[in-house]
């Protein structure tokens, strides 16, 4: 994504190694915010601040990753236009839809999830 800028080819050698480091930056600083909030989340658990529903949370990870989904399938993919789900295949638009449905299932399967969780005893 970084080297599909005006001045550099995501087509290059030096493209493919700008792009594979942000995607690896971008992904370990991701598992790092994953790390800090599960042992914070685990911490107020202990504490007695949070549901002790396991679906109560799960069902958040799944909204959240839905969302993140939409919104970097609808900001990256069809607003800027910056890359797209098989930019090997031209970047149809079907590759594209599929995620953002992908995207919308978790969020809703994630809601659904964490109310179930929500509403049980102790939720």
């Amino acid at each position: 994504m970084v080297s599909s800028v005006p001045g550099q080819s995501p087509g290059t050698l030096t493209g493919l190694q700008h792009n594979t480091l942000a995607d690896g930056l971008f992904h370990a600083g991701t598992w790092v915010l994953v790390v800090l909030a599960s042992l914070l989340t685990l911490r107020s658990w202990r504490q007695g601040r949070l549901a002790p529903s396991w679906s109560f949370h799960i069902g958040l990870v799944l909204v959240g990753w839905g969302l993140f989904d939409l919104v970097e399938g609808l900001v990256d993919h069809q607003i800027l236009g910056v890359h797209h789900v098989r930019d090997d295949l031209g970047g149809p638009l079907s590759w594209d839809i599929g995620f953002l449905v992908f995207g919308a299932v978790l969020v809703v399967v994630g809601w659904a999830v964490h109310r179930r969780g929500a509403h049980a005893p102790g939720g």
